[in-house]
């Protein structure tokens, strides 16, 4: 991973969101540390504020108190532009739904992530050509969504996800529409990838399978954060 490592540091994070009466607190003094390399999985009940959680570590929101640190970064002291740059460089993003666009060719999907940065220059082609053979989609590269299966869909999503080397890997039930050889597949490709990268990993999910597969598991619930083993 290019750059200084980074740490996430999660400090008593909580997220109100107004009501017609007392606002509703999904999130009650969350907290969280990891380094580079560690991998989470987050689970729990469905409302259980894990959507919410992965959002605001991808400062897709913020939080109502505390507050979140990517290396000496506090993402939401920063002005919009700057924050987008940083979303951008440092975060990656792989969802229940790929999120592919359809009129892009599998390796234009993928070159997406660096043209958010603002440029694709023959560096990012080559990344993203040996991504795709490091996932065995070579010979799928120019085809469109539509023409891929579900997993493939899928490993085009995550090799899109890593290309920017992000310091910070999220995942909101990256599996969750794959049968269940498929998921175990695209689940060990994708932790491996997570961990050959060094990227910090915190993966959202209700399947057993895939935390048993990330090792470590945090339980959400009621918005409050404890160790899965308890």
């Amino acid at each position: 991973m290019s750059g200084t490592p980074d740490s996430l540091v999660v400090d008593q994070v909580t997220r109100d969101y107004p009501t017609a009466g007392e606002p509703l607190r999904v999130l009650r003094g969350v907290s969280l540390r990891m380094t580079p390399g560690d991998r989470v999985a987050v689970v729990g009940p469905s409302g259980s504020g894990k959507s919410t959680l992965l959002n605001i570590l991808g400062t897709l929101d913020r939080p109502t108190t505390g507050s979140v640190r990517l290396g000496a970064t506090d993402p939401f002291a920063l002005g919009a532009r700057e924050l987008a740059a940083f979303r951008a460089s440092r975060i990656g993003f792989v969802f229940q739904e790929h999120h592919l666009l359809g009129q892009c060719t599998a390796l234009e999907n993928v070159l997406l992530a660096p043209l958010a940065r603002g440029r694709v220059d023959d560096a990012a082609r080559n990344r993203a050509a040996a991504l795709l053979e490091r996932v065995g989609l070579t010979d799928r590269a120019g085809h469109l969504p539509s023409e891929l299966s579900g997993g493939e869909r899928q490993r085009v999503a995550i090799v899109r996800a890593l290309m920017n080397e992000p310091s910070l890997l999220l995942a909101d039930e990256p599996t969750g529409n794959l049968d269940a050889q498929s998921g175990r597949r695209v689940g060990d490709l994708f932790l491996e990838l997570a961990r050959e990268s060094g990227a910090i990993l915190v993966v959202v999910t209700h399947s057993a399978a895939l935390a048993e597969q990330v090792g470590r598991s945090l339980r959400l619930e009621g918005g409050v954060l404890t160790d899965g083993t308890q």
